[in-house]
């Protein structure tokens, strides 16, 4: 399971980072993919409730309600992983177009994010891996790098999409 991980630890950010030098003559032009940002900003926005849910009820002790949360966080995440990808894959590259101090928060917020994005695949997939096979001495060794990591991702990510929409054509 731990070369499982590795490889798609690798794997997940190596596809996500080629989308972006893909030659988009060869994909599907007549499928419509503007749907996709503001769906990704709801998945991310629920990730990040989703997490705050499963980190709220840990503290109280609520394990079965704390792991269906941390479930949902992560096939959430998953969901969004492939729309991502499809998107990105069919669609057209949106650039930012503000200026002045909010380009300069656009782009801090977004490298920060796109930073975050990468680190946080092994994490999440670890403290998943270690919570549901019980080895709970591992996932909260862990977690407690992945939790902050996984909740700022989100949460830059609608902000990135709140930023960058009226940008789309």
């Amino acid at each position: 399971m731990m070369l499982l991980i590795a490889v798609l630890s690798v794997l997940i950010p190596v596809v996500v980072g080629g989308l972006f030098f893909l030659d988009k003559t060869t994909a599907n032009s007549s499928v419509d993919v503007s749907f996709q940002p503001p769906l990704h900003a709801i998945l991310n926005s629920l990730t990040a409730i989703a997490l705050i849910v499963g980190y709220i009820n840990i503290r109280k002790g609520n394990i079965k309600i704390h792991r269906g949360a941390m479930l949902t966080a992560f096939g959430l995440s998953a969901v969004f992983l492939v729309s991502y990808v499809t998107y990105h894959f069919l669609g057209e590259r949106t650039i930012y177009g503000g200026d002045g101090a909010l380009k300069y928060i656009y782009y801090f917020v977004l490298l920060t994010h796109i930073v975050l994005a990468v680190v946080i695949v092994p994490l999440v997939l670890l403290s998943v891996y270690f919570g549901i096979t019980n080895q709970l001495s591992r996932h909260r060794r862990i977690s407690k790098w992945t939790f902050p990591i996984w909740l700022y991702v989100a949460i830059t990510g609608v902000l990135v999409y709140l930023l960058i929409s009226p940008y789309y054509s």
